[in-house]
């Protein structure tokens, strides 16, 4: 990948976490129904304050996306690429089980419906954005795609989650999986050899 290509990963991403969080906090304010602004400079100020945040939160994002590719490059150098195909769906299925089960049922930290809908909202984002990569790309590329839209998206959540407050949740999710799906969709195309 060339300093070019990254550039553009790197600016399109940030921008793609800019909008998701723009529209996640607007969305939380509309269903809250707390949209009082006291003065211009407070309507002008929380979208500039959303701006900024979902551009932390893209490079969150691509950090977990870069160790994602090491994780993944190590892991075909480790074992053989079916085993560590079947590695990766098994980790996948174990962070969502970690997620909806056993946090809420055997930690009793929380309850269980607001697990239960954040890991089927993970796992219907994973899977529409495995098809959508697969039809991309090829048969191949959908366990990894799918590992990452879970297991990962899942791994940069833990330190929102620890807080408990299903608006932050809400805040950091939907940046986050927007973030992960463009990179994921994209990488195929940003690494495909220019024609000469």
């Amino acid at each position: 990948m060339s300093i070019k290509k990254w550039f553009y990963l790197f600016w399109t991403t940030l921008l793609i976490g800019a909008a998701g969080a723009v529209i996640a906090g607007l969305a939380l304010q509309a269903v809250n129904g707390k949209i009082d602004f006291k003065s211009t400079a407070d309507f002008l100020l929380y979208p500039l304050i959303l701006l900024g945040y979902g551009m932390l939160v893209s490079v969150y994002s691509q950090l977990g996306f870069f160790a994602y590719l090491i994780l993944n490059y190590m892991g075909i150098g480790v074992f053989p690429r079916k085993v560590w195909q079947y590695i990766q769906l098994v980790l996948a299925v174990l962070a969502l089980l970690e997620l909806v089960f056993l946090r809420s049922v055997v930690g009793g930290e929380r309850n269980v419906t607001s697990d239960l809908f954040l890991g089927i909202l993970i796992l219907l984002s994973a899977i529409v954005v495995t098809y959508f990569k697969v039809r991309s790309t090829n048969f191949s590329a959908w366990i990894p795609t799918f590992f990452f839209m879970t297991a990962i998206t899942i791994v940069e959540t833990i330190g929102v989650l620890r807080i408990g407050v299903d608006s932050a949740t809400v805040f950091i999710i939907v940046p986050l999986i927007a973030c992960n799906a463009f990179q994921i969709l994209m990488l195929h195309r940003v690494l495909k050899p220019q024609a000469a």
